[in-house]
């Protein structure tokens, strides 16, 4: 049997995955980027000389014919923008992509402060002479687009206060979200081997941290254990400076907010995704209100696993002995092969990432960690970059993100203004492509112990994507109240909210070691995006429905899952929903989402009586072997 990381090693195809950025720039490389960002330049200048101050005398070809040129500036500068981040991203430690990525924003603060009039003009028409305008004919590309920016009124400072705000920004805000990026993607932990060294004292091995992370998945729980110590004392030596960077930018927003008007830390999150505070509170509510269900699980892992109670390093521990490893080759195959069943079209768009050189994917020194799908601009197609570690585990996160890449491709179409969906429905597409894959492992396993692994990495996933990412929204909630209300937190202050929050959730089912505590340092998404991680939960729920939706109706559901797509974000999430049949009005939506994850869980339960003899009492008859690590959540390594 192949060890996982010896597979790494030998899965060379991986290896030479890489993306071709150069179709962005028209093959000119940084030179290209600077050519568009000119144009940009140029072209928002000479808008703001026609426009500024006269947005109100617009009739409706006028408005038509300036969101096509707004439409044509934010292409331009999405693309130079794009090519900068995606290469920044494979290697952060490179001070010449960082310099260019630099500039990026900095131009782009330019264009954007050239432009800034157009939103507070649009947003200061009064709401009679603005639908009389959002009726024009040909509008359709940037109709929702102008709609959803009015809710912004009353939040809107100001010409000259947005201007100084954004101009700002570049040495406020976005300087410290790259200072993080670079911090954490520069920790490096010292491991030992996966495989025993038949007493021989092993040498340990270098590898960034999200290889480190991936040793949580070790059938041995000593690697593992071992895996989480050599973690928590990576992370140790700038702790403090990563706590000083979140403290920077919890008060930042929190200026932002007192500035805004905005009543709680989270409701400019809400509007952006078109959420109501009321619903959100409900998905909070609802999904807290079933922690008991990753308890149930962790209590049946621990009896799988033949001890009393899981430490934290446990939570994605193989619960059987098979070998998980999966090589580049046939992960491809098997994800091309889930897409093109579902719909040829989605299985030709997905290769078209392979084919078209859109994915980056081995680990690197400096690489970013974790996943992302890049949508870029509609003009040009979107990226994936993984960090492939040859576990079956990554082809799932290849299902996922590809999912993402194929909704950026169809809702292309859109334009600029409508490509994207609000956060809620983001994930929407990238857990449907997850459980397509799933549909498929889980045909290929012939063995209950096989059933039995591929079910506890669904879980697992419901988990950490439900779950624990409601964990860290009230984990983000208390941080950003607490700074608001008692100023500066110390890292102890940080450590004690996320251990009280993760309690919350795990109650005596799981152990949290005294290390764990500082793991809340390297998440990405309370520095990038605050607010985000509730998006997980909302968006998982909602796939998960919408993949019930695909089991009964079969062929039948595939051309309105296809048209939810392909719609983007061009309508509301509530219409969107509705293209495949799904109420997001409906009160009791939350609760029937979360039936299907314990119904995940049942099933889980059934397959682990079948494979290791856990009878009514909790005993096991059969205990697991020592196999390679289950599915487990394509998400969990990075939190994110």
């Amino acid at each position: 049997m192949i060890a996982s990381s010896d597979t790494t090693r030998l899965d060379g195809e991986a290896a030479e995955v890489a993306w071709d950025l150069e179709p962005l720039v028209d093959g000119d490389g940084e030179a290209g980027v600077e050519r568009l960002l000119d144009l940009a330049v140029a072209r928002a200048r000479a808008f703001a000389e026609r426009h500024d101050g006269r947005v109100a005398e617009l009739d409706g070809d006028g408005l038509v014919e300036a969101m096509h040129e707004l439409a044509e500036i934010q292409e331009l500068a999405g693309r130079a923008g794009s090519y900068a981040m995606l290469s920044f991203s494979t290697n952060t430690q490179d001070s010449a992509r960082g310099a260019l990525l630099q500039r990026v924003r900095e131009r782009g603060t330019e264009i954007e402060t050239a432009l800034l009039f157009f939103e507070l003009e649009w947003a200061a028409l009064d709401d009679e002479r603005a639908e009389e305008l959002l009726a024009a004919e040909g509008l359709d590309f940037a109709r929702h687009h102008l709609h959803t920016q009015r809710r912004y009124r009353p939040h809107l400072l100001s010409q000259p206060e947005e201007r100084i705000l954004a101009e700002k920004r570049v040495t406020g805000e976005s300087a410290w979200v790259r200072l993080f990026s670079e911090l954490v993607s520069a920790i490096e932990v010292d491991v030992m081997p996966e495989e025993p060294s038949n007493g021989a004292s092993a040498e340990t091995e270098r590898v960034p941290l999200d290889a480190a992370l991936s040793r949580l998945t070790a059938p041995t729980r000593e690697v593992r254990r071992a895996a989480a110590e050599a973690v928590t004392s990576a992370l140790d030596p700038g702790l403090r400076t990563r706590g000083y960077l979140f403290n920077t930018l919890l008060h930042d927003k929190a200026v932002d907010d007192r500035l805004r008007g905005y009543g709680h830390w989270l409701q400019s999150r809400n509007l952006a995704n078109e959420a109501s505070d009321e619903s959100v509170q409900a998905l909070v509510e609802a999904v807290k209100a079933r922690y008991e269900l990753p308890r149930r699980w962790y209590r049946l892992k621990a009896r799988l696993l033949g001890i009393d109670r899981i430490a934290d390093y446990d939570r994605m521990a193989p619960v059987v002995s098979e070998d998980e490893a999966m090589t580049w080759t046939e992960a491809r195959e098997l994800v091309l092969d889930a897409y093109g069943s579902f719909s040829p079209e989605l299985g030709r768009v997905a290769s078209e990432f392979f084919d078209g050189r859109r994915i980056d994917a081995p680990l690197r020194p400096g690489k970013r960690g974790g996943a992302f799908c890049a949508y870029t601009v509609p003009s040009r197609e979107p990226y994936v970059l993984l960090n492939w570690t040859s576990k079956r585990r990554d082809a799932l996160t290849l299902a996922h993100e590809l999912g993402h890449g194929v909704h950026a491709a169809l809702g292309a179409r859109q334009g600029v203004f409508h490509h994207h969906t609000p956060l809620t429905l983001a994930e929407t597409a990238s857990v449907f492509g997850e459980e397509m894959l799933f549909a498929r492992l889980l045909e290929r396993a012939q063995t209950p112990s096989s059933r039995l692994a591929l079910l506890a990495g669904s879980i697992e996933d419901s988990i950490a994507t439900v779950f624990r990412q409601t964990a860290m929204n009230q984990f983000e909630d208390r941080v950003h109240t607490a700074r608001r209300n008692d100023g500066e937190l110390a890292p102890e202050r940080f450590a004690e909210l996320w251990l009280d929050t993760q309690a919350e959730m795990l109650g005596d089912s799981v152990e949290l070691s005294e290390g764990y505590a500082t793991w809340w340092s390297y998440i990405p998404h309370f520095i990038h995006t605050p607010g985000y991680v509730y998006a997980y939960a909302y968006g998982q729920l909602l796939a998960l429905s919408v993949y019930e939706r695909y089991l009964e109706e079969g062929e039948e559901f595939v051309p309105r899952y296809l048209g939810l797509l392909a719609a983007g974000g061009s309508r509301s999430p509530e219409e969107l929903g509705r293209i495949v049949g799904v109420d997001l009005a409906d009160p009791g939506f939350w609760d029937a989402g979360l039936v299907l994850v314990e119904r995940q869980l049942e099933q889980a339960e059934e397959a682990a009586s079948e494979a290791a003899g856990i009878d009514g009492d909790g005993d096991a008859s059969a205990r697991p072997g020592a196999g390679a690590a289950d599915a487990g959540s394509p998400r969990e390594s990075t939190s994110s």
